[in-house]
């Protein structure tokens, strides 16, 4: 699966008045811009047509970079402008915004002059176009710092990486294939879920998949089995067949999700079950498919296959997970699910195993077996918590080294949140959170932080 970096359109502001003043100005805080984006130049691909010196020019500028498809707007002071100038562009752009106080000279020196002043002074001018900004309802991202410690360098990356996912999910179509009946907190109304955050829910019958996973190629099959055995270690026990149906699941749901433009899908085993042509669950092709860049729910839950499929934009890989148990002596949560988890986030070589499993009444599924590299995590989950509200509840904390669980026959790992395994199971019954979960590794907080606030979900830490 192929994703696009995402595309930032960068509005310099230069009040047109000081040209005269300072011949040559614009020129060079332009050239300013340029080197600065050019030392960001692997976080986004950036749109920048020239500093806008007036309401005019902005509103030109904007409407262009609608033009070009950019997903976010990054305002840039290169010296005092007026905020009233801005705000119409603003308004009308359905975009999200974000303005970096940086600035030339990143200190006072002793031989400033009114030109250096000038081409440092956008403190004053960010204050005016911010202020106007939020009382006309426009909410920007911001930073001021310095530009070359690292800090900047994070900030685009967390606005053009939370951007773009916002611009995907506005295109995006999520396959589903039953649902497990009675489950409560995966039931939402779609229409709202795609009015307020843009995916679109497709239902298929799972004959879609079986007729795909029935054309696929014995030549293609054993590639992928190839390819396999020299990506993991492959349980002795496995048999050949069982593996090669496995991959020929892979394949076919691969093929269901790419002939239907699916960045994610939720899959109900009971419906594979009960179809009579399938001899597996799909658990390696769920565990592939992720790893693949997909996103993924279980059992119908639509939610959080748009949150997997999201969070696989924002942190460039994501796991689904539920938690299963509290372990107070580690003061961790012990999370897993039926055996699908996205191995890209695997500490060492990951195993495929022969499994024994009752689930579905079909044959032993060969199942990935690892767990993630024990770092900074999050666990999150989207809720509907009525009318056209969402809230995202989640809690950071870190992977634990891998514990070995012979007896677990699938991917696991112990979560230890920041607040204490208690407490955040406590907080998030407390604020609804649901029991499926996305899963990163990293300090997603800002990341994250900027998502919920571009799309107006309320953000509950626990």
């Amino acid at each position: 699966m192929t994703i696009a970096p995402p595309r930032i359109g960068v509005l310099g502001l230069l009040l047109d008045a000081y040209k005269p003043l300072f011949p040559g100005i614009q020129e060079e805080q332009e050239e300013f811009v340029r080197r600065l984006l050019a030392e960001h130049v692997g976080i986004a691909d950036f749109v920048f047509p020239g500093a806008a010196i007036d309401r005019a020019s902005i509103e030109h500028i904007v409407a262009g970079f609608h033009v070009d498809g950019v997903d976010g707007i990054l305002i840039l002071m290169l010296s005092y402008a007026p905020g009233q100038h801005v705000l119409r562009a603003a308004l009308d752009s359905p975009l999200p915004f974000a303005l970096a106080l940086v600035q030339p000279d990143e200190t006072v020196r002793t031989d400033v002059d009114e030109r250096g002043l000038t081409v440092n002074q956008g403190i004053h001018g960010a204050q005016d176009v911010v202020n106007t900004l939020l009382r006309g309802g426009v909410r920007p991202a911001l930073f001021a710092g310095r530009r070359s410690d690292g800090a900047l360098a994070a900030f685009l990356a967390d606005f053009a990486a939370a951007c773009a996912a916002t611009a995907d999910a506005h295109r995006m179509r999520i396959g589903a294939v039953g649902a497990l009946t009675g489950m409560g907190d995966i039931v939402t109304d779609e229409m709202v879920l795609l009015r307020r955050l843009g995916p679109q829910v497709v239902h298929q019958p799972v004959g879609e998949i079986q007729r795909r996973v029935a054309a696929v190629g014995d030549d293609a099959v054993r590639a992928r089995v190839a390819d396999d055995r020299a990506r993991f270690d492959i349980d002795p026990a496995l048999s050949e067949d069982a593996h090669a149906y496995a991959v020929r699941l892979y394949l076919g749901i691969a093929r269901w999700l790419e002939d239907n433009d699916f960045a994610g899908y939720t899959a109900h085993y009971e419906d594979f079950g009960a179809d009579g042509r399938f001899r597996q669950l799909p658990l390696l092709a769920a565990s592939h498919l992720m790893a693949d860049g997909y996103g993924y729910a279980a059992e119908g839950d639509v939610q959080a296959a748009t949150l997997v499929t999201v969070f696989q934009r924002l942190f460039s890989a994501a796991g689904f997970t539920e938690m299963y148990m509290l372990d107070h002596e580690r003061d961790a949560v012990l999370c897993a699910h039926a055996g699908e988890a996205n191995w890209r986030l695997a500490e060492g070589r990951p195993r495929i195993i022969h499994r024994v499993l009752t689930e579905g009444g079909l044959g032993d599924p060969p199942t990935t077996v690892f767990a993630p590299r024990a770092e900074r995590a999050v666990l999150a989950s989207l809720v509907h918590v009525g009318g056209d509200e969402y809230r995202l509840v989640s809690a950071s904390g870190r992977i634990l080294e891998q514990v070995a669980l012979p007896g677990c026959d699938m991917p696991y790992f112990f979560f230890q949140p920041d607040s204490g395994a208690a407490r955040m199971a406590r907080d998030w019954m407390s604020a609804g959170g649901a029991h499926h979960q996305a899963l990163a590794l990293g300090d997603t907080g800002a990341r994250l932080e900027l998502w919920c606030s571009m799309n107006g979900i309320e953000h509950v830490r626990v």
